[in-house]
Order: structure tokens, then C-alpha cells, then sequence
């Protein structure tokens, strides 16, 4: 390496430096630490065009060690991104561009939003997949295609490959041979709290080559010589590939290789001797202009003819009569993830009555029947679930193509790699029993951070559905997934609302959970697709004075629906709302929620779930029939009747709330 490449890299980490101290807050060991390694990446490797960081065919990078972002932004503005002088200076202020962790929807040139350590590692794993699923669909149209081929690179330490959502990811990769992937780990063997020697002493070469990856060790991580000749070594493999750099954190400074340089800005003498010795002799957050014309420059020389290349047979495509390849075109540019359906096109008969699952299903392959781009899989329960795409295989490096996803018993792993799999222009799906949605929860939370189009399908929605026992019946999850910002929440109650969720799934691009019973269910009087979207809606209105009104979701609307039957010969009168969306019900204006939900009528609530979510519609948790407790070892009805929730029990308790005033 030149001595331009040398004054680069010293630019990198002298800027990160002036962030990291003028915010007062930061992570300066891994910026100093990681400094060659990402300048060598994207100075000689990573595909890109500062001035289109949007670039369809681009190489994607994921900064899964998301507390490296001073880093992050420090390359990306010296290799010509639009992020500004002034905009490194609001470094992690309310509103900067530059937030302590990188946010794809603010920061030009990122790709991923990453919050909890591993989780990158499992969207850039998702992104791999999705490349190679798109750009086989695209090479179905026309062989010589070159809208996508591209790489996905991962960049994370030690600290990401602690953790279990790492290893379920990164196990995935190899089975399904993602040979686009390539992981380049810091391995500093330091973390907040000292020395990993007597927490991670795993031989991480062995672990991987297990795996089925590519792997390369470096052993001097500041080495630009070498950095380039392992990734360059990499991108020859037909595997996944990892290579890990032996680096020393804090590389420069006096802690350097202690955990006080890991977090916290250094002081001032410390940053002015790394930066002598380093010389970099300019201002602070400025940077001498033979290193940004040097790496530009080297920039431009090496991608702009692919760049070119793609624009020439990009523009070639919109001017084609290839209408399917248009059409596939259209939606990776546009992000189109609307599919064309329309509820009130299923007539369903007064008679239906099907587990909610299979009608789930069915209503799945039809959706999944008009567009190629929704796919998904499931946490190896999908025979359980049902949710699964029928006519088409399971997808593996023999069989790209195929649209059913087994993740294995990874459902951490499964949210992260869906998120990374819509980040790149599908639409996805997953599947498990609702008790597991605690596992996927960082995955849930991700979606709704970046408003992703995955949806979510949680079976087994009821202490009823399981005899195993209260470890594996759900209580508390509903109330968790309808506290997620950003994040709709559906328990629907038959076919004419799970009709209604799919054309919300349709024609929204958002991140929904769906949340279906085990249980066979009839068509239900007054239940409607439409008003479905309303999030609650009467489905029994009362017959002259509005004595009172039962709020259900799921199966508990037919049970409101026969005790409002009872409840009349006892002469009162109640009304029956479901609410298969609390979510989507708080949106409507409060004319429309009054009307439905009048303040003054005393209201009942029924779900087999955490009282935690009803607190807006009653000022009693009295009134909210819920469970406050973990279930029983038994088979359904006798669990339900030790819990309270079998139908005798329910009629009681409702009785005697509308009875006492």
C-alpha cells in the first residue's frame, strides 16, 4: 500500500476522533481499531457510487457493530457520500443525519439499521439470500442480466459473535452456501468489561469451517497489505467466507488494548498524540485533499465502467416490450409492495366453517399466487402452522427459486433475516407458535424501526391450544407485540377478518403479526373484511336499549356473540364489538370510537390473554376478562375451566359485572 492509502486511513480515524470527542459520546477503541479494515474494503473492494447511494446493483454493507458508526461515517465522507463537515459536527444530536447508531433512513450510503449486537449478522445474512433469490428470478427472464449480482458484507467483532442470533444466522448461511456473504470480523478479544480470554475461548476458525464458510485469519489487522489480499482471497470462494483480523483496540492511544478505550471519549492529550503520531495535522473534522481525491478517485476508476454498464442495460430494460421483466424491474426500484386483492372478491358461504389455520393458509397461496415477490418460511413448525407456500420447494442453493424458507429452530435468526430479505425488495413472511414470539422480539422491534413489509404469523394463540403445559401457553404476548411502535397488531375471529388482514398485508408496506387460533371456526354473523381494516366494529347491535356492550377478539367473539344471546332472555341488552386490531381502532377519529365504544356504557372485555392492553377501554380491570396468571398441565377444556375461561364460567363472570353496578 502506498503512502496515500497510509494518510487515508490516519484521515478515517483522526475524523472519527473529532465526532466521537465533540459529541462527548462514542466508541473510539473499535473506530481506531477498525479504521484499515473498513478503508480497505471500501477503497478497493465495495461496489458503490457515492453520488447514487441507492444504486440498485450496489454491494451491501451492514455495520452489525453498529457502536463503530463514527467510523461508518468517517469512511463514507471521505469516499464522497453526501454527509457534510457540519453534519460529522452533529454527530449523535437530536435530528443529525448522524445518529449514535447508523439508521438507514437518515445516513446516505446505509444500508441497515442496527441496533443489538448480532442481529446485523442476521439481516446481512437475509440480504444475501434475497440477491440470490432475485437475481435468479431476474436470469429466469433474461440469462445475461445485470440489474443484481452483488455482495453482501458484514463487518462485526467479537461482541456480535457472542451471541446466539450470530450463530443461528451465520449456521443458516452455510447450509444455504450464501457465497455472496462475507463477514469481516474485529477480533480485539476486548469488550466493555475487560479481556474476553475467560468468557469467549472458542476456536472461531474451527466454528466456522463447521459451518461450511470460507476462512482466512489475519493476523495483523492494521496490515493494508494484508486486508486486501484475504478479502480479495475471499471473493474467489464458493462458500460463505469469514475472515477475522487480529486487531488491538484503542490501536494508537495509551489505553489502547484496555476496556476504558472501548466506550467514552479520550481526553484531549490522548487524541492529540494518536493524531501527531498519525500525522494529521489539520483542523479538526477537515481533511487534507489529496487523501479525498486519492480514494475517490481510486473509486471511480474501479467501479465507474460496472456502474456504467448497469445504467446502459438498466435503461435497455425500460425501453424493452419484456413486460414481466419490466414489472419485476418496477417494484425493486419503486419498492412496490402493494399486491393486487380485493376481500369482497370471496364469497364465502353462510355454512364455512374450517380451522382458522387452514383458512389462513389457503388465503396465503392466493396471495402468494400474484406476485414473486413474497416469500417466508418458518422456525421448523410450518406442517404445525400451516403457513407455507404449496407448489413450490423449499428453498436451497440447488433450488433458488423455492419460496418456503426452514429456518431450523432459529427464530431469532428468522426475524433478522426476513428484515434483511425486505430491506433488498421482498416481501416477507414468517411463522410460529405465538409463545415464542419473546424469541423473535428484536427482530419485531427492528421491522417496526424501519417500517418493513414482514409479517408475522403467530399460531396457537390461547392457553386452550396446548397441553404441554404453561411453559409453552401463551399470556403475556399479545400485550408485548401491541406495544411495539409502528407495529399492527391482528387477532382476527374468522374467515371474513382474516380476508381483511391479508388485504391490509396487500396493500400496506408495514410490519403486521397476525395472531390465529387452532381452532375451528364458523363464518360469524356480521363479520366483514372491510371493517375489518376499521380495527372494531359492532358485530351484534343491540335490539332497542344499549344495556351494555361485550369486546372480543379471536374465538372469544363467538362466545360474546352466544352469551349476548343468554343475556337478552335475562333482559339486558348488549352489544358485541370485535376488535381485531386494537391498533388500527385507536387510529379512527374519536367520533367513529365513540360511536362504537360510547364512554358512558359499561364495557366488558373478553381475551384469554394479559389484562395489560384494554386499559383505554375500561376504568376497571375488573371489567377486562383476561388471565393475570400462567396456565395448566391438562387437556383444553379442563384447562380453561381450572383458568376460568370455559364458557360456564365466562357467562357467570359477565352476569354478575353487568348485573352489579
Amino acid at each position: 500500500m502506498n503512502e496515500n492509502d497510509l494518510n487515508a486511513v490516519s484521515e478515517i480515524k483522526a475524523l472519527a476522533l473529532d465526532m466521537i470527542s465533540n459529541a462527548k459520546s462514542g466508541y473510539p477503541g473499535i473506530s481506531l481499531s477498525g479504521a484499515p479494515i473498513l478503508y480497505t474494503l471500501y477503497a478497493k473492494h465495495l461496489n458503490y457510487n457515492p453520488e447514487n447511494p441507492d444504486w440498485l446493483n450496489r454491494d451491501r454493507f451492514v455495520l452489525a457493530s453498529g457502536h463503530a458508526s463514527a467510523l461508518l461515517y468517517a469512511t463514507l465522507h471521505i469516499c464522497g457520500f453526501p454527509i457534510t463537515k457540519e453534519d460529522l459536527k452533529q454527530y449523535r444530536a437530536v435530528d443529525s443525519i448522524l445518529p449514535g447508531y447508523p439508521d438507514k433512513d437518515l445516513t446516505p450510503g446505509v444500508d441497515v439499521s442496527v441496533g443489538a449486537s448480532g442481529e446485523g449478522i442476521s439481516m446481512g445474512v437475509g440480504m444475501a439470500l434475497a440477491e440470490r433469490y432475485i437475481e435468479n428470478i431476474l436470469k429466469s427472464e433474461d440469462e445475461a442480466q445485470t440489474l443484481i449480482d452483488y455482495r453482501t458484507y458484514i463487518y462485526c467483532s467479537d461482541v456480535d459473535l457472542m451471541k446466539g442470533v450470530s450463530y443461528e444466522a451465520t449456521s443458516f448461511a452455510g447450509a444455504q452456501n450464501l457465497d455472496k456473504l462475507m463477514l469481516l470480523c474485529d477480533i480485539s478479544s476486548m469488550t466493555n468489561d475487560g479481556s474476553t480470554q475467560t468468557t469467549f475461548i472458542e476456536d472461531l476458525e474451527l466454528r466456522f469451517e463447521a459451518m461450511g464458510f470460507y476462512v482466512d485469519t489475519v493476523k495483523d489487522g492494521n496490515n493494508l497489505k494484508l486486508i486486501d489480499k484475504a478479502i480479495a482471497n475471499a471473493k474467489k470462494s464458493k462458500k460463505p467466507s469469514v475472515i477475522f483480523f487480529k486487531t488491538i483496540i484503542g490501536n494508537g492511544s495509551r489505553n489502547a488494548n484496555k476496556s476504558v478505550v472501548f466506550e467514552g471519549p479520550l481526553n484531549d492529550d490522548d487524541v492529540f498524540m494518536i493524531k501527531r503520531n498519525l500525522n494529521v495535522t489539520v483542523a479538526p473534522f477537515d481533511v487534507r485533499k489529496d487523501s479525498v481525491v486519492h480514494i475517490r478517485t481510486m473509486i471511480n476508476d474501479r467501479v465507474g465502467a460496472k456502474y456504467a454498464s448497469y445504467t446502459s442495460y438498466f435503461n435497455k430494460v425500460k425501453s424493452s416490450a419484456n413486460d414481466r421483466l419490466l414489472s419485476l424491474l418496477r417494484m425493486l426500484v419503486n419498492k412496490e409492495f402493494t399486491i393486487p386483492f380485493e376481500s369482497l372478491n370471496f364469497k364465502v358461504n353462510a355454512s364455512y366453517g374450517e380451522n382458522l389455520l387452514l383458512t389462513n393458509h389457503k388465503i396465503l397461496n392466493m396471495v402468494a399466487s400474484k406476485t414473486e415477490y413474497l416469500l417466508g418460511g418458518s422456525a421448523d413448525v410450518a406442517s404445525t402452522t400451516k403457513v407455507y407456500i404449496d407448489n413450490t420447494s423449499i428453498q436451497t442453493p440447488q433450488k433458488p427459486l423455492g419460496r418456503n424458507l426452514n429456518f431450523g429452530v432459529r427464530e431469532e435468526a428468522m426475524a433478522g433475516i426476513l428484515n434483511g430479505m425486505s430491506l433488498s425488495g421482498l416481501k416477507t413472511y414468517c411463522s410460529t407458535k405465538l409463545i415464542h414470539a419473546d424469541s423473535l422480539k428484536t427482530g419485531l422491534r427492528t421491522s417496526a424501526l424501519m417500517h418493513l413489509p414482514v409479517t408475522y404469523f403467530f399460531t396457537h394463540d390461547s392457553i386452550g391450544d396446548s397441553e404441554d403445559g404453561p411453559a409453552l401457553e401463551p399470556v403475556e404476548q399479545l400485550t408485548m407485540l401491541r406495544s411495539i411502535p409502528n407495529m399492527i397488531t391482528f387477532r382476527p375471529s374468522d374467515i371474513n377478518e382474516v380476508l381483511g388482514v391479508f388485504e391490509y398485508l396487500c396493500k400496506h408496506s408495514e410490519p403486521i403479526s397476525v395472531v390465529l387460533g387452532n381452532t375451528v371456526m364458523p363464518k360469524l354473523p356480521n363479520t366483514h373484511p372491510k371493517m375489518t381494516l376499521r380495527g372494531g366494529y359492532i358485530v351484534k347491535k343491540e335490539e332497542r336499549k344499549l344495556d351494555g356492550i361485550l369486546v372480543a377478539t379471536g374465538s372469544e367473539v363467538l362466545t360474546a356473540l352466544n352469551l349476548a344471546i343468554e343475556l337478552r332472555q335475562e333482559n339486558l341488552d348488549i352489544r358485541v364489538i370485535s376488535m381485531p386490531s386494537i391498533e388500527l381502532f385507536l387510529k379512527e377519529d374519536k367520533v367513529y370510537q365513540e360511536q362504537i365504544l360510547p364512554s358512558t356504557v359499561k364495557t366488558i372485555i373478553l381475551e384469554p390473554g394479559s389484562k395489560q392492553s384494554w386499559g383505554l377501554f375500561v376504568n376497571d380491570s375488573k371489567y377486562v376478562l383476561g388471565l393475570n396468571d400462567f396456565g395448566y398441565s391438562g387437556h383444553k377444556e379442563e384447562v380453561l375451566k381450572k383458568c376460568g375461561y370455559d364458557y360456564e364460567s365466562l357467562k357467570v363472570a359477565v352476569q354478575k359485572l353487568f348485573l352489579n353496578n
